[in-house]
């Protein structure tokens, strides 16, 4: 299916979604993460701020800082996304495309210094290809971060697919958290390097 229509029907399904589903199965997915080794293991967290019915990260933000984890959210700044550190949700303000980020004058850090990094989609499939908005604005930011074991897709189970058409560009991702199961793309497994840090 052309990325555009599986996009179309994937935002149509997830609109559909009450309030009530929606927090339900984010509690879910934010659960099964929480209780995983990559989140026990790792020190910084890269989240983001839900749009469109998306899953929510509250629950990881609020123990990931009450375990004294450094949280980073994303700002778009030009055609760039910046990785900047939030110690209190109050930090976060309407930015671009309406999303809450932070203020871009706050303390930037490298993605690279990630353990994890929590990427939102509208689709996902079983290889961990997804689909954003086609913005590109993770592809451009996290590329050079792919198959190192840091990048995982937040989404509900109706939104991963068998499989999606790729391009060159896109950014694969190492796991899928969804509110039914954990998908381990190529059967990844937490690298050592990253259980060490």
């Amino acid at each position: 299916m052309p990325k555009k229509r599986l996009r179309q029907l994937m935002l149509a399904q997830r609109r559909a979604l009450g309030a009530d589903a929606v927090r339900a199965a984010s509690q879910r997915v934010q659960d099964s993460f929480l209780a995983s080794s990559e989140f026990s293991l790792s020190r910084v967290i890269a989240l983001y701020a839900p749009i469109h019915g998306e899953v929510g990260t509250s629950s990881v933000m609020n123990t990931a800082l009450a375990h004294g984890k450094v949280v980073l959210f994303p700002a778009v700044c030009g055609q760039e996304l910046r990785f900047i550190k939030v110690p209190d949700v109050s930090m976060l303000r309407t930015g671009c495309f309406g999303i809450l980020e932070p203020c871009v004058t706050g303390e930037v850090v490298s993605p690279d210094e990630a353990d994890v990094i929590i990427i939102p989609g509208v689709a996902f499939d079983l290889c961990g290809r997804r689909i954003g908005y086609g913005k590109g604005y993770y592809d451009r930011a996290l590329h050079h971060l792919e198959g190192t074991g840091r990048l995982i897709g937040f989404c509900y189970d109706f939104q991963v697919v068998d499989e999606i058409a790729g391009e060159p560009h896109d950014v694969a991702l190492d796991l899928i958290f969804t509110d039914a199961r954990v998908i381990r793309p190529r059967g990844y497994h937490i690298p050592e390097e990253v259980q060490r840090r």
